[in-house]
C-alpha cells in the first residue's frame, strides 16, 4: 500500500484529504505544521506529499525545499494564493505540481495520481488482506483461507475494499453509499441487498475466524475479524 503525508493546519480539511485519499486506496499520514511534517516524512518515507503553503512554524516552501534538498518525494503544494511568484516559488524548489484551493477530491486524486505516473510510482489496484480474506481489486475476486477464488461483482467488490480498508471501524450508511456508488447515488434498501449478496459469498466457506460484515442498528456496517485470542476469550 502505498503512503501518503497530508500536511495541513486546517484539521477539517485535513480530515477531507485523509479520507479522499484513503477511500482510493492509500495509508495516510497527518502533520499539522512544518517541523512535525519534516519529522513524518524522515521517520516515515512516505511515497508523496500533499502540502499546505501557509503552515505554522515552518512554511510548506521551507518543508519542500529541505525535502528536496535530501529526496526526490513527490510534493503537491496546496495554496490559497493565486500570485503568479508564489507559484513559480514552489515549483522552483522542487515542488511537482499545485493545486489552488477550493478543489474537488476527484481534481487532488487526478493531480495526484498524474505525479507518481511521471515520477515512475503509479499505484496498481493493491490486494489487500485481513485474516483468512483476501481481495483482489483487480481482478474481483476473493479468497477465504485456501479457498478457490469466489468472483465478485465490481459494486461488491468496491464494497469489500472499503470494509477492508477500514476494518474494526464502523462505517455509517451515507459514507458507504458514496463510496460504492459515487454519484451515481443509491438508497439503504440497495445497500442492504448488496451487503446480503456480500455475505452470501463470504460464507460460502464455513470458518469460525473468517471476517464478517456486521450491522449497526441505527449507524451502519463494519467488518469485524476474530482472532484465535479472541475465541479464547469467550
Amino acid at each position: 500500500m502505498m503512503k501518503a503525508l497530508v500536511v495541513d493546519d486546517d484539521r477539517v480539511l485535513a480530515d477531507v484529504l485523509a479520507f479522499t485519499l484513503r477511500r482510493e486506496g492509500f495509508e495516510v499520514l497527518r502533520a499539522f505544521d512544518g517541523e512535525s511534517a519534516l519529522r513524518c516524512w524522515h521517520d516515515e518515507q512516505p511515497d508523496f506529499i500533499v502540502l499546505d503553503v501557509n503552515l505554522p512554524k515552518l512554511d510548506g516552501f521551507t518543508v519542500c525545499q529541505r525535502i528536496r534538498l535530501q529526496a526526490d518525494t513527490p510534493i503537491l503544494l496546496l495554496t490559497v494564493r493565486h500570485e503568479e511568484d508564489d507559484i513559480v516559488r514552489g515549483l522552483e524548489l522542487g515542488a511537482d505540481d499545485y493545486i489552488t484551493k477550493p478543489f474537488s477530491p476527484r481534481q487532488l486524486v487526478a493531480r495526484i495520481q498524474a505525479i507518481l505516473r511521471r515520477s515512475g510510482k503509479a499505484s496498481a489496484p493493491t490486494i489487500r488482506q485481513v485474516g483468512l480474506l483476501t481481495l483482489d481489486p483487480s481482478r474481483r475476486e476473493m479468497h477465504l483461507g485456501s479457498s478457490e477464488p469466489i468472483s465478485l461483482t465490481p459494486l461488491e467488490s468496491r464494497l469489500l475494499d472499503y470494509l477492508i480498508l477500514n476494518v474494526g471501524h464502523v462505517l455509517t450508511t451515507e459514507a458507504i453509499i458514496e463510496h460504492v456508488w459515487g454519484a451515481e447515488g443509491a438508497d439503504r434498501d440497495m445497500l442492504r441487498q448488496l451487503v446480503r449478496r456480500l455475505r452470501s459469498k463470504m460464507t460460502r466457506v464455513t470458518n469460525e475466524l473468517s471476517p464478517r460484515i456486521e450491522t449497526i442498528p441505527g449507524l451502519g456496517y463494519g467488518l469485524v475479524v476474530e482472532t484465535i485470542t479472541d475465541k479464547s476469550k469467550g
